[in-house]
């Protein structure tokens, strides 16, 4: 009789079970690898028929050869080879909705479905170095930078650390390679979701705001799967002390005996709290003598880097939040608890990612400016509202994923000088554009082919620029509905500001 999956928490069950796995981006694609290689017997899922062809490519012959079946379609169609399978385990890509027929045909038939990470970390736990470090990050907005801040962080404390998850390489990818001495794992909500025996040494939830609610079904569903993060966190729960649903998500969450709660703030910290006192970065909350005191971990300087001019105190807020927290995740292990000069170290060797507030030109007195990464009206009020009042030009709209706008419009309309509406359905965007900054100057994009899209709403917002203003693509919508994804929509922005700033813009 084989052993039972769900009550294992290594992957020697998994030696001869039947397990499917639906998704094969390259994050399913190393899925499938491992899995194989531990003698799974693996049936594959994909909606794009060319995924299924492209096997013996992708996985190498031998291994493709040896699948038990693959199968192409639609979520319909998976969902009907699942429930008439007889797989004991669904392995699923994050892009899987938690209301779609796909979960809903396995919950139906009992069977257990992981994600990515659950798998790593079961694989982690089953490997010859069970107790590497997991530092996990998740939240609306401030993931990708946090973790990003985090390794170099690590790295500068001497491990040999990752930025994995929803950033990089797949933590399975990273976890059987066996060299990490630490991981600084980003993990979305999608990801979350599926995962359930995860154990970190510290977490963090940034923030809470509505995001994907068109995959999770509902606000409620959404924040209870960014609260996972905390589930079973061994010694640092780390929190937004700005964000009151991050510090209720530590209070309800079943963490390990002996698990502190750290909070971060950008104000003079409390015991307990990592924070900002002026222009240093000071830590109460692990400092031994943090009840008279607190210790310094870094200073404003060591981000000017990420700074508009690198002029430190032009900071946007949320950057200094994020270095905050992941200060805190960091010194949750001993080497940086060790040698905690190691943060500002990290932070000031800390590079952001592509399309994330990156100045892509300047001319004439306007900086084009592409964050296209801003997927969502929490991260685009983060970066128009650094702007100061009546300079922004914002290039905004998309796929809204069921998001309001009000909100996001009300907060930045002081900041706008206009706005260029973008996306198939522009509807929401100018809605709430139109009720809540009436009399601000709206120019809308018709629909059509990326490039085209784009160099009109360069063109509009060039129209509407004055020397001192700052043209921003912060989208607060995902690129699905125009574009491949938000990196050829920033880049796509980037090559046409630039030929803006030189006097070339395409009407």
């Amino acid at each position: 009789m084989q052993a039972d999956i769900s009550s294992s928490t290594g992957v020697a069950a998994l030696a001869g079970a039947r397990v499917g796995v639906v998704g094969l981006g390259r994050t399913g694609l190393a899925v499938v690898d491992v899995l194989t290689g531990l003698g799974a017997r693996v049936s594959v899922f994909d909606s794009r028929p060319g995924a299924i062809d492209a096997l013996p490519d992708a996985l190498g012959a031998d291994t493709a050869a040896g699948l038990a079946d693959a199968t192409a379609g639609d979520d319909a169609h998976i969902a009907a080879a699942v429930a008439d399978s007889d797989l004991r385990l669904l392995v699923v890509s994050p892009g899987v909705p938690a209301t779609g027929p796909v979960l809903a045909a396995a919950r139906a038939a009992h069977i257990e479905t992981w994600s990515e990470i659950e798998l790593a970390w079961r694989f982690q736990r089953a490997s010859a170095r069970p107790d590497v470090p997991w530092l996990a990050v998740t939240g609306t907005d401030g993931k990708t930078t946090t973790v990003g801040m985090l390794a170099q962080i690590l790295t500068a404390a001497g491990l040999n650390a990752s930025a994995v998850g929803n950033i990089g390489d797949p933590v399975i990818t990273t976890v059987a390679a066996g060299r990490a001495d630490a991981l600084a794992v980003e993990l979305s909500s999608f990801q979350l979701h599926s995962t359930h025996t995860l154990s970190p040494l510290a977490a963090a939830c940034l923030n809470l705001a509505p995001d994907h609610l068109d995959w999770h079904g509902s606000l409620d569903a959404y924040r209870a799967d960014k609260a996972r993060v905390y589930a079973r966190t061994r010694r640092a729960a780390v929190y937004n002390t700005a964000d009151a649903a991050t510090l209720t998500m530590v209070e309800d969450a079943d963490v390990a005996e002996g698990c502190r709660a750290i909070g971060f703030t950008t104000a003079i910290p409390a015991l307990g709290q990592i924070g900002c006192v002026e222009d240093l970065l000071i830590d109460r909350a692990y400092h031994p003598d943090r009840r008279r005191s607190g210790a310094q971990l870094a200073t404003l300087d060591d981000l000017a880097h990420l700074a508009p001019g690198g002029d430190a105190t032009r900071l946007p807020a949320h950057v200094v939040a994020d270095a905050l927290a992941a200060a805190a995740l960091a010194l949750a292990t001993d080497a940086v608890a060790a040698d905690p000069t190691a943060i500002a170290r990290g932070l000031r060797a800390y590079q952001p990612g592509a399309h994330r507030i990156v100045t892509v030109a300047e001319a004439g007195g306007v900086t084009w400016i592409d964050d296209s990464k801003a997927t969502n009206p929490h991260s685009a009020q983060a970066a128009l509202t650094a702007l100061p009042p009546g300079t922004g030009v914002w290039i905004v709209g998309g796929d809204t994923k069921g998001a309001s706008f009000d909100e996001l419009v009300r907060a930045v309309r002081p900041h706008l000088r206009g706005a260029v509406v973008i996306g198939r359905d522009q509807r929401a965007v100018a809605g709430a554009l139109a009720r809540q900054a009436p009399g601000l100057p709206v120019t809308t994009i018709p629909d059509g082919n990326p490039q085209d899209v784009t160099d009109a709403a360069v063109a509009a917002a060039a129209a509407l620029a004055r020397p001192g203003d700052t043209v921003m693509l912060a989208p607060a919508c995902a690129s699905w509905d125009q574009f491949d994804s938000y990196a050829q929509r920033g880049d796509l922005f980037a090559q046409a500001a630039a030929r803006a700033a030189d006097g070339e813009v395409r009407h």
